[in-house]
């Protein structure tokens, strides 16, 4: 055989083994590239919902501070709803305005007040998956929260709660209601008299009329609701918060026995327990 045979022998041989490489190389990158996309998939299912979290009376957003803490340890994205406590007519609206510039799945959470703004503002709203009621009203249609609070006796918030006059927008004279430094015992007896202080001095006031609008919609009867009642809570009773949790077939109620209305500042770490259980439950 000549040599100038055997090279061409040994170049075709060569060039069918690159061949071969190249094929496998590529069934190889073809697989790995379908693990990749798979583990993508995999990843978007378990995509954390964001947290919006909204305020009730004698508040503001800081209120969830500990909470908020708690739960970006846990790696969720939250939002605070400045929410106006200027009744359902606009509070609701302006929490829906809120969800609406939130892209992917919310768990809307409330807090006293902030219960009624959810289950009006969260009607028909696809991206809010679950609905955490922290201390809070969960009213039916047609329902005021000045007919729930007075449902079961223990609310004590009415004897400290000073009225204020303003005037609003169209001239009409409204009246707010300030939380008074004398209502610790029935608003916050759990945290310390600083911390109550704090929360006294830097309150947002809510309009009396809060207590006489009707719910419009309830969105707890389409979207799945989770409910903690606070056992020593002496601004909406315990047996109103059960009642109410109940009437709404929450998938699940946390009491913390000694906690006052303000759970979400004394049992940071329960109310974000909850909050994440409901997370995980729809993600």
């Amino acid at each position: 055989m000549s040599s100038d045979v055997s090279r061409r022998r040994v170049l075709a041989a060569g060039a069918a083994l690159a061949g071969s490489a190249a094929l496998i190389a590529g069934a190889q990158g073809t697989a790995g590239a379908a693990t990749a996309t798979t583990g993508n998939r995999e990843e978007k299912s378990e995509v954390k919902p964001t947290i919006v979290l909204v305020h009730g009376g004698y508040a503001d957003s800081s209120c969830w501070n500990a909470t908020i803490g708690e739960l970006q340890d846990k790696g969720y994205t939250t939002v605070c709803a400045a929410n106006p406590l200027r009744g359902i007519p606009t509070d609701a609206p302006y929490v829906t305005s809120l969800l609406d510039s939130i892209s992917g799945p919310v768990v809307l959470v409330a807090h006293s007040m902030g219960g009624t703004v959810i289950t009006n503002a969260a009607a028909g709203k696809s991206n809010v998956k679950a609905l955490v009621y922290i201390a809070a009203f969960v009213p039916d249609v047609g329902e005021t929260q000045g007919e729930l609070i007075t449902k079961f006796p223990g609310s004590e918030v009415g004897p400290v709660s000073v009225p204020v006059p303003y005037t609003k927008a169209d001239g009409t004279t409204g009246t707010d209601l300030y939380l008074s430094k004398d209502g610790q015992a029935a608003f916050a007896a759990d945290i310390s008299t600083a911390d109550f202080r704090v929360l006294q001095a830097t309150q947002r006031p809510f309009d009396a009329d809060s207590f006489v609008f009707p719910t419009t919609a309830a969105a707890w009867k389409t979207i799945p609701s989770w409910g903690l009642v606070a056992g020593q809570d002496k601004a909406i009773p315990p047996a109103c918060e059960r009642w109410m949790y109940g009437r709404a077939n929450a998938r699940k109620v946390v009491e913390v026995p000694r906690s006052s209305h303000v759970a979400m500042i004394s049992h940071p770490k329960v109310v974000a327990a909850l909050i994440t259980d409901a997370a995980r439950a729809v993600s």
